[in-house]
């Protein structure tokens, strides 16, 4: 049987930790700064430690981090780092470098229970929560890991059905003990799962992303079965109840499908919903996935799309399109890869 990782832990669960273990007090903040500040990957190398400790705690513990099983590089500089998990399934991390920012894309699930139709990670289904260190493992194990400017929880899973992990996470990384990450430059994505989101909401000081596609309901049930829990009328009166005038961001996904959610109808219903809301609406271009009825809508449509919204007051962009000659788009790659394992 594996030991527990050290590195995925909070400085409480240190505390608690070095007192379990009789070890002073200090010791846990010793071990912070060695897990989240320095460049180092085993117990052995935390020197500032006697020998005698490092020894106790080897005997019942891992370091925890884990490099890629693999890596592929767009010929646009963006790279999709493969990890294995602790059950042995694959989970993708996408690293997107552009001029002065670089950021990464994590993954909180191995696959998803939400059952999207455009998304290839729900044809998956659901395989496991990832732990708080396999999710900041994904940062801390790739060679770019100290460029990295922004996070965006947008890789495989729904944040928000693995809540305590990736609110543990969140701490880690924006601790002043951890790796002291400004929340301004984290992004965690949601469908919409309204009690988790509320909660984020509260107890963390990043940025919110709603996965929209349709103001309307009929349309949004088709797509994400989630509509029939959680309708977005309800999500939206949610975040309304939120302060979002000052630096924290809340913005909105939107995946551009041909004739499905890209008409005229579609602009004045956006307006509608989000009128008065402080947000931006990010267009995506559909990149098509195995099994799927769905297209992705003309350029020019996009771009008409974008300018009447804007028009109506709608703060939209669109967003770059980064990897696809790697199998960029979540999911693709793991997929392929736990296909082989089968």
């Amino acid at each position: 049987m594996s030991k527990p990782a050290l590195f995925g832990l909070t400085l409480n669960e240190l505390i608690a930790l070095a007192k379990e273990e009789k070890l002073p007090g200090f010791t846990a903040k010793q071990i912070s700064e060695w897990l989240y500040k320095k460049e180092i990957t085993s117990i052995d190398e935390m020197t500032n430690l006697s020998l005698k400790v490092r020894q106790q705690l080897s005997e019942k513990y891992c370091f925890g981090l884990s490099q890629p099983a693999k890596v592929s590089e767009s010929t646009d500089g963006t790279k999709k780092y493969l990890f294995t998990t602790s059950n042995l399934k694959f989970v993708e991390a996408a690293y997107i470098p552009d001029n002065d920012r670089a950021t990464l894309c994590v993954s909180s699930q191995v696959g998803c229970k939400m059952g999207c139709l455009f998304c290839m990670t729900g044809k998956q289904g659901f395989q496991g929560h990832l732990s708080a260190g396999e999710i900041i493992n994904q940062l801390r194990s790739i060679p770019e890991w100290k460029n990295i400017t922004n996070i965006v929880y947008m890789g495989m899973g729904e944040p928000f059905d693995n809540l305590d992990n990736v609110l543990k996470s969140l701490e880690i990384l924006t601790s002043e003990w951890g790796m002291a990450m400004s929340p301004r430059r984290i992004t965690v994505s949601t469908i919409g799962v309204i009690p988790a989101m509320k909660e984020f909401l509260e107890r963390s000081n990043c940025h919110l992303a709603v996965s929209l596609h349709t103001p309307f309901d009929e349309e949004r049930r088709m797509l994400m079965p989630i509509q029939n829990v959680y309708p977005i009328e309800e999500v939206v009166k949610e975040i309304r109840k939120f302060d979002f005038s000052g630096q924290r961001r809340v913005s909105f996904e939107y995946i551009m499908f041909n004739g499905i959610n890209d008409t005229p109808r579609h602009v004045k219903e956006m307006s509608r919903l989000l009128n008065g809301l402080q947000c931006r609406v990010n267009l995506i271009r559909f990149h098509a996935i195995p099994d799927t009825p769905l297209k992705g809508s003309p350029d020019d449509v996009i771009l008409e799309f974008r300018n009447a919204l804007t028009a109506k007051g709608v703060f939209t962009t669109l967003r770059s399109s980064r990897g696809q000659d790697i199998q960029a788009a979540c999911g693709l790659l793991s997929t392929k890869e736990n296909m082989k394992r089968e």
